[in-house]
């Protein structure tokens, strides 16, 4: 195989890597803000359903939701899905996974805030949700985003897992081109762009963290 077909199929890898870490984080961190909300909830049944969703999550493998995501409906409901599927299964799978371990990160940044906060935000009128927005949120921020930007790098990494339900990512491509070829060149190729992403979005978190750094 041409290095320049070799190449185009890993930049078309690449995309798709891309694509499912930057949906899985743009739904994920607000669906897992809304289920801390709820696992923090003084209603004792959703408190009890967002901690249950939250167990399953976090103790089943992600590679077991992605076919559970990606066969169930056919299976459970008879639906017949279309191809374009596949790539919605993977975001869906990835997302309710992810936003159960960003959800537990912002709970316990949440309650790392102390309550004479909201007392002193009331008596200066804010509502609730002027308290939580205003005052709270951007505290909760800076104590989780160490926890957040280990979440993001292992995602990076997680999204190889995509293979399972046959979407052509970057390393699934890469162990293609690999056995067509005898070669791992490939493979390292695939490699070598992970590290580099994981590098950039370490870089990008540090500098998030330093823009937050209050004390500096």
């Amino acid at each position: 195989m041409m290095l320049s077909k070799v190449i185009e199929l890993l930049l078309g890898g690449m995309v798709t890597s891309i694509e499912i870490f930057l949906l899985t984080l743009l739904f994920s961190l607000p669906l897992g803000l809304i289920v801390a909300g709820g696992r923090m909830s003084r209603f004792a049944p959703l408190r009890w359903l967002a901690k249950i969703y939250i167990s399953i999550m976090r103790g089943t493998p992600l590679m077991l939701q992605l076919i559970v995501v990606f066969f169930a409906p056919y299976y459970v409901f008879g639906v017949n899905l279309s191809a374009d599927y596949r790539f919605i299964a993977v975001i869906i799978a990835f997302t309710i996974n992810y936003a159960a371990y960003f959800a537990e990160i912002y709970r316990g940044g949440i309650e790392s805030i102390n309550s004479g906060q909201y007392e002193a935000a009331q008596v200066l009128g804010y509502s609730k949700l002027e308290t939580f927005f205003i005052i709270i949120m951007p505290q909760v921020i800076k104590v989780v985003l160490p926890s957040i930007t280990n979440e993001v790098i292992t995602l990076v990494k997680d999204t190889s897992l995509s293979f399972v339900i046959a979407i052509p990512e970057m390393f699934t491509v890469a162990k293609q081109i690999a056995a067509s070829e005898a070669s791992i060149s490939a493979l390292l190729v695939a490699g070598l762009f992970y590290y580099l992403f994981n590098m950039l979005v370490a870089f990008v978190m540090e500098r998030v963290e330093a823009r937050l750094d209050y004390y500096e």
